[in-house]
């Protein structure tokens, strides 16, 4: 059996608030769960969130909640950078992971992070495989 795609749930404050900030980076969702709302999946291309609020407290005790791979960096942050987003950084280059990324803070906190893959090829961690890996390993 194999796994398909992966979800990560962010606790939130408010969803309705969260839900239109990640609406603001291009996201949509179908919706919300309850009366109040209190859950909502925003998704943008293959990504998806879990938005999920109520009156959990909301950890901050992470440095990045998600890391999101994308193709083309520069032009993300370009876009979001129209957006005159409060907390967003510079695009950080030359890492020692391989990638090109930048951050946004979220209106709870989530330290959100972008990236591009500056070195194509499978490396552990980032095959897209389990074979990939395997090959990347000999």
């Amino acid at each position: 059996m194999s796994m398909m795609r992966t979800m990560p749930v962010l606790q939130v404050r408010d969803v309705v608030t969260s839900a239109a900030f990640y609406e603001r980076l291009g996201f949509f969702h179908h919706g919300f769960w309850g009366d109040p709302p209190c859950f909502c999946i925003v998704q943008r291309d293959g990504i998806s969130i879990a938005l999920d609020g109520g009156e959990k407290p909301v950890p901050t005790n992470q440095w990045w909640a998600v890391y999101v791979y994308v193709e083309n960096v520069s032009a993300l942050h370009a876009e979001f950078s129209a957006l005159a987003l409060l907390e967003m950084t510079e695009i950080r280059c030359d890492n020692p992971y391989g990638c090109d990324d930048f951050d946004i803070i979220d209106p709870d906190g989530h330290r959100i992070a972008f990236g591009q893959d500056m070195e194509p090829g499978a490396r552990p961690g980032l095959a897209t495989t389990k074979h990939d890996e395997k090959e990347d390993a000999r």
